[in-house]
């Protein structure tokens, strides 16, 4: 394509790291190859908080990645569970992007996501003045208003400081893209109606070219469940960030009441799968020991190549959410779970985003975020229905609903349709 306009991505995570906005925005910047020339401006591969010893003797790295020109940051390394640690990691990113975008040549759009909290929509301001860009403001999270629904801090000063920041990155965005209908009305609802900026959802997905349904005797599948000790058992399977926004610790509590040895309608033995990594990761496990909970493994992330096994292994997976999160983020990895053809044991509120495709598919099983009895019950028609065609269905009929809507081809042909266009 003659003359193609540059793009700046300010990315805060990208390949190799693991985080989902990191492989969301990787997916988006290849995929817009053929309209644009592309730069990421993000940390050196670090979400775990380890930081290779390559990656710490320079302030900025360049590469290349499939077409895709990537300038790294030096930062310290963290820990996920000390928020001085986090907090010097973040600020240590937004300085270094600031001065990272002197160094990128002309740049016709730039893009920033909202990660960092707040940080990531002020990137993108500083690059539209820097730059003279048009700016579009990718909103996957809102802040203050996803701190304010799980208490993180109680200080109004810094939430009220955080709302007005991110709603000048707002008015400053030529547009923004969200990614759920809830959180479209979150936009609208922060200006009251007056002076909305023009704001459009575009769906996350999953590539469904990389994860897709497998066959339960796949050897790879089988490999990774005799790894974990999962050989015929039922898995009821969490896969993502364990973190401070799903409610874990008191899901935990409900799965309490699942004494080990609790067998399926099959005759498998129920086991609860944990896959990946986070803030509260210490305490579940604990909770775990405490309780002598033989039926609930925790498993390290699985590497991007890995991660079509490990889905495929669970015979049902958790999607959710803690209460007041809806219009504030949305669950992409209901993307993954549908990818695989997967049913869903949904813990969400009625209107968010993800919550309606399950409901539109009738592809699992949902309800509120707190109602514990209620996700108890979820759990046990699953139980009970273990190995039946309709838990089989369920998974089909979101597979297919994503096949058809939800491709990553579609949304991608969408974000540079609008980009364009602002």
């Amino acid at each position: 394509m003659p003359n193609k306009k540059n793009l700046l991505i300010y990315a805060h995570y990208y390949i190799p790291d693991t985080a989902s906005t990191g492989q969301i925005l990787r997916e988006l910047a290849e995929g817009m190859l053929d309209k644009f020339n592309i730069t990421v401006i993000c940390v050196v591969p670090s979400y775990l908080g380890i930081i290779e010893d390559k990656y710490k003797t320079q302030k900025y790295y360049e590469e290349e990645i499939n077409g895709v020109k990537v300038l790294r940051i030096q930062v310290p390394e963290f820990s996920k569970t000390n928020k001085k640690s986090r907090v010097k990691n973040i600020v240590s990113y937004f300085f270094g992007a600031m001065g990272a975008t002197f160094k990128v040549g002309k740049m016709d759009y730039v893009l920033s996501i909202s990660q960092p909290p707040i940080l990531g929509g002020l990137l993108g301001v500083w690059g539209k003045w820097v730059k003279h860009a048009k700016f579009i403001y990718n909103i996957q999270d809102f802040n203050p208003e996803q701190v304010l629904a799980v208490g993180y801090t109680k200080s109004k000063f810094i939430t009220d400081a955080m709302m007005w920041f991110d709603k000048f990155s707002c008015k400053r965005s030529d547009l923004i893209i969200t990614v759920g209908r809830d959180l479209v009305e979150t936009v609208e609802e922060r200006f009251k109606g007056k002076k909305v900026p023009k704001t459009v959802m575009i769906n996350n997905w999953i590539d469904e070219k990389e994860i897709y349904p497998l066959e339960a005797d796949n050897p790879r599948v089988g490999a990774f469940k005799k790894q974990y000790r999962l050989d015929d058992k039922f898995i009821i399977m969490y896969s993502g960030n364990i973190g401070l926004y799903y409610d874990l610790e008191n899901l935990l509590k409900v799965i309490k009441k699942f004494k080990p040895g609790t067998q399926a309608a099959d005759g498998r033995e129920v086991v609860f799968a944990f896959v990946g990594a986070g803030s509260v990761l210490d305490k579940l496990i604990r909770h775990k020991e405490k309780h002598h909970m033989d039926n609930v493994v925790f498993i390290p992330y699985q590497a991007k190549e890995e991660l079509i096994y490990s889905l495929n292994a669970g015979d049902v997976h958790w999607c959710v959410n803690a209460k007041g999160i809806k219009g504030v983020s949305c669950p992409s990895k209901y993307y993954g779970l549908a990818a695989c053809g997967k049913p869903v044991l949904g813990v969400l509120e009625s209107g968010s985003e993800v919550r309606c495709l399950i409901e539109e598919t009738n592809g699992g099983l949902c309800c509120e975020p707190g109602e514990y009895d209620e996700v108890e019950k979820n759990i046990r028609w699953f139980i009970d229905h273990a190995g039946s065609a309709e838990v089989e269905q369920m998974g089909h009929r979101g597979h297919e609903n994503l096949i058809k809507n939800l491709t990553r081809e579609e949304s991608v042909r969408k974000y540079a349709e609008e980009i364009l266009e602002c």
